[in-house]
C-alpha cells in the first residue's frame, strides 16, 4: 500500500507538457477511490498548482472559485490547462480547466496578488473546542467500521481528523445542529514550499465541509440512499499556515433546500490567526426519508 503522504505529493507533482498554445498544459496523477471517482479536493489543488506554475513566485493566491462539472474517473491520469487571463501590477489572474477523456471535470478561476501592508483585521476565533490530542482520530474510528470506503478513508488519507462533537460515518450521536468543527494536519511533515501547503489547504478543505448539512438533519455517511456531490467551491486564503501543524476547520451550514445545502467553514490555527475562509454547494439527497 502506497504511504498517503507519499501519494499526495506524488498527486501535486504536476508534469509540464512542454505544449504551448494559447494556454500552459500539464497533467496529474489520479488518486485511487474504491467508488472509482476522483476525490474533488484533489482537483482543486491541482488546479490551484498548476496555475501557480505559470507566474513569478511573488504572486501569491488569495482567492479561488471552482465548478465541478464531470466525475473525475480514477483509472486516469488528469490534464490542466491554463489561461493567463490577466497580468496587472499587484494581482493576476489564471483560469484553470481539468480535463479527462476530452471533457471538463472542473473549471476554476484563481486571483494571486503580491504580498503588501495593509488593513488587518479578523473574526474572534472560537473558544471553547476541546484540544485535538483529546480526541480520537479518524483513522481510529473508522479502523473498526467493517465497510470498504471506512477502510479506504482509514488508511489511505494522508490527514489526521478529529472531529467536534463526535463523526458521523455510521450515526449522529450529537443534537441535531448546522454546525461542526474538525482538527485536522497532515501525517506527517511537508515540504517547506508555501504554495504546496496552499494547495493541500485546498485538498483538505474539500473533506467535510457538506457534514455541517448532514448533521442538522441527522444523516451519517451510511443513510440509505444517500447520494452526494460537490456542486461549487470558493476559497478565499487569509494568512498563511502550514497544514502539517495542527489546523481547527468550523463549519456551518445556513440553508439546504430543492436537493442542495450551503456550507460555510473557516480555517484557524492553533494560535487563533484566520487562516482561510471556505465555502461550498453540494447536492444532497436523501430519497428514503423526508426531509425534516
Amino acid at each position: 500500500m502506497t504511504d498517503p503522504l507519499e501519494s499526495l505529493l506524488a498527486a501535486l507533482d504536476l508534469t509540464d507538457t512542454g505544449a504551448r498554445t494559447s494556454e500552459d498544459i500539464f497533467t496529474g496523477p489520479s488518486q485511487w477511490s474504491p467508488n472509482g471517482r476522483v476525490f474533488g479536493g484533489q482537483v482543486l489543488a491541482q488546479s490551484l498548482l498548476a496555475a501557480v506554475r505559470t507566474l513569478d513566485a511573488d504572486r501569491v493566491v488569495h482567492s479561488m472559485h471552482g465548478y465541478f462539472l464531470r466525475p473525475g474517473d480514477v483509472e486516469h491520469p488528469i490534464t490542466f490547462s491554463v489561461d493567463r487571463i490577466h497580468d496587472g501590477r499587484s494581482f493576476s489572474t489564471r483560469r484553470t480547466q481539468a480535463y479527462q477523456h476530452g471533457e471538463p471535470i472542473l473549471s476554476m478561476i484563481a486571483s494571486f496578488q503580491t504580498e503588501n501592508p495593509g488593513l488587518d483585521h479578523q473574526a474572534e476565533p472560537p473558544d471553547g473546542i476541546p484540544d485535538p490530542e483529546d480526541l480520537p482520530s479518524a483513522a481510529d474510528v473508522l479502523a473498526k467500521i467493517d465497510h470498504p470506503i471506512a477502510r479506504h478513508w482509514a488508511q489511505t488519507r494522508p490527514f489526521d481528523m478529529r472531529h467536534v462533537p463526535s463523526p458521523i460515518y455510521t450515526s449522529v450521536q450529537s443534537e441535531r445542529v448546522a454546525h461542526q468543527a474538525v482538527w485536522f494536519k497532515a501525517i506527517g511533515r511537508l515540504p517547506d514550499d508555501p504554495n504546496l501547503h496552499r494547495a493541500a489547504l485546498a485538498y483538505a478543505s474539500d473533506y467535510t465541509i457538506l457534514e455541517s448539512i448532514q448533521r442538522r438533519h441527522g444523516i451519517s455517511w451510511v443513510t440509505p440512499g444517500l447520494k452526494m456531490a460537490s456542486l461549487d467551491h470558493a476559497m478565499w486564503w487569509h494568512r498563511f499556515a502550514r497544514v502539517d501543524d495542527w489546523l481547527l476547520y468550523t463549519q456551518e451550514s445556513p440553508s439546504a433546500g430543492g436537493g442542495r445545502g450551503l456550507a460555510q467553514g473557516r480555517i484557524w490555527d492553533r494560535a487563533g490567526h484566520l487562516v482561510a475562509s471556505v465555502a461550498q454547494e453540494g447536492m444532497i439527497r436523501v430519497p428514503s426519508r423526508e426531509a425534516d
